[in-house]
């Protein structure tokens, strides 16, 4: 009877150590989410430097369409939309979008290397420090937040894009000025 108690205590315990544990994976998976910035948020505002040195913030953009792509040269999908990307923005930048390119933690002169490779035009920033990546909850890349004229996030995209997907998405954030299909 001794010997059956002390194996009793000994599975409850361990038992309630998986509860604990488990307990714990959820507690901080669900913490984790909170800090995610979803479509129908407001978009945190961020300053983060260009390529050029020059200091830019989400709010300068307020009455613009934001299309945020977070990136970085070292990402297979990141590379392969780039040039989507840049050739959409030729098409929507007179249009009221705007695109901010965030490499994640890059020395600026591989950055610049890529950019000069692949001929890209619109502003590149640098989240050397993580900010934004804190700040969005941004984990994997590439991620992509369309953001309105108004800075809600329309939507949130966690995969690579093709052409034609970029086209409908600056389609969505483009401002309804009278320039574009909204207006």
């Amino acid at each position: 009877m001794k010997k059956q108690k002390k194996r009793f205590i000994m599975r409850s315990t361990i038992l309630g150590l998986f509860v604990l544990i488990i307990g714990f994976i959820i507690y901080q998976n669900v913490m984790k989410d909170a800090d995610v910035v979803n479509a129908g948020d407001q978009a945190p505002d961020f300053r983060l430097e260009t390529l050029s040195g020059d200091t830019v913030q989400l709010s300068d953009y307020r009455g613009q369409g934001v299309f945020l792509n977070v990136w970085a040269t070292y990402c297979k999908p990141c590379e392969e939309e780039m040039p989507y990307i840049e050739s959409q923005y030729q098409k929507f930048k007179d249009k009221g979008v705007e695109v901010l390119a965030v490499d994640v933690g890059e020395p600026k002169l591989t950055v610049q290397a890529f950019v000069d490779r692949k001929g890209m035009t619109f502003p590149v920033l640098l989240d050397k420090d993580s900010q934004l990546m804190d700040a969005y909850g941004i984990s994997p890349i590439p991620v992509t937040f369309l953001i309105d004229e108004n800075g809600k996030v329309v939507d949130r995209i966690t995969a690579g894009m093709t052409e034609e997907e970029i086209r409908g998405y600056m389609k969505q954030i483009q401002p309804s000025d009278g320039n574009g299909p909204n207006g």
